[in-house]
């Protein structure tokens, strides 16, 4: 769990965390509405396994569920995309980007990744009756 947390900086909580829930949201509704407007039955198979793949990073990226890898992953295919099959460049650059750029601030606080692993706070109640060692004449 301490080599998940060092992926992320923070989670940005208030406006800030709803900042990133809303490029999540703008990331994986545009690459799964992309994707999913991509599939016809007459696609090859290997056609339809990336754009399986795509729907399904972007459904892991409105979660914010491992939201670095996720993000990295997402610009890795969308510039391989915009490369080889030049026909929409700017919205493939433009997931790709936002991509990045989650994959660099992390998920914000309204996301399965700081639900799983956020900083928790454990407050530990003073016990009652407990003696002062230190004035213990026996010790």
């Amino acid at each position: 769990m301490d080599s998940l947390r060092r992926l992320f900086s923070t989670f940005a909580q208030g406006l800030p965390g709803a900042g990133l829930l809303l490029l999540r949201l703008a990331a994986g509704t545009s690459l799964l509405l992309h994707e999913t407007s991509q599939l016809t039955p007459e696609e090859a198979v290997w056609q339809t396994a990336t754009l399986v793949v795509r729907a399904c990073l972007s459904t892991l990226l409105v979660a914010g569920l491992w939201t670095p890898v996720v993000g990295i992953l997402t610009a890795t295919l969308e510039l391989a995309t915009a490369f080889w099959h030049p026909s929409d460049v700017w919205i493939h650059g433009l997931v790709a980007s936002l991509g990045v750029a989650l994959a660099l601030l992390g998920p914000g606080a309204w996301s399965v990744d700081a639900w799983l692993f956020g900083w928790r706070r454990i407050e530990i109640p003073e016990r009652r009756g407990t003696r002062d060692l230190s004035s213990d004449p026996e010790r």
